[in-house]
């Protein structure tokens, strides 16, 4: 099945975001940080206490986030909001994103890639919204 969720950014505070959003919203919350998965030997030592994905789960709300962890990309207003497409067969996430890629901004298109948690890409279309995209591994 296909989910669409909002996928919101954080400068380093995600943990303590979506634990109060918790104690708004009740549900269950799982939390990933960078110190726990196989990237982070690829990211600087300072960054290992960040985030890479929360999900809570409440009722039919699903909120999703990260820490910004960009190297050279940097968090700013219009930029920590966008909308997460996971759960989606490889075929089918390259013809979405191929399409939201038509007049989207070369320099903030991350194309599909493997990554350890499956299929990962990201692009901000024509119209400024902010695409994250995770699929099964290939």
């Amino acid at each position: 099945m296909t989910h669409v969720t909002p996928f919101l950014l954080f400068r380093g505070d995600c943990a303590e975001a979506m634990e109060f959003y918790q104690s708004c919203l009740g549900g269950d919350l799982s939390i990933t940080r960078l110190a726990d998965t196989p990237m982070k030997d690829d990211m600087p030592a300072e960054q290992a206490h960040k985030v890479v994905n929360a999900v809570l789960r409440s009722g039919d709300i699903v909120l999703t986030a990260t820490d910004w962890l960009h190297a050279t990309r940097v968090p700013r207003h219009g930029n920590m909001v966008g909308i997460y497409l996971t759960d989606v067969p490889y075929d089918q996430l390259r013809a979405v994103f191929d399409k939201l890629s038509d007049g989207a901004d070369p320099d903030l298109l991350d194309d599909l890639r493997d990554m350890p948690f499956g299929v990962y890409g990201h692009l901000v279309d024509k119209y400024d919204v902010q695409w994250f995209f995770r699929g099964e591994p290939l």
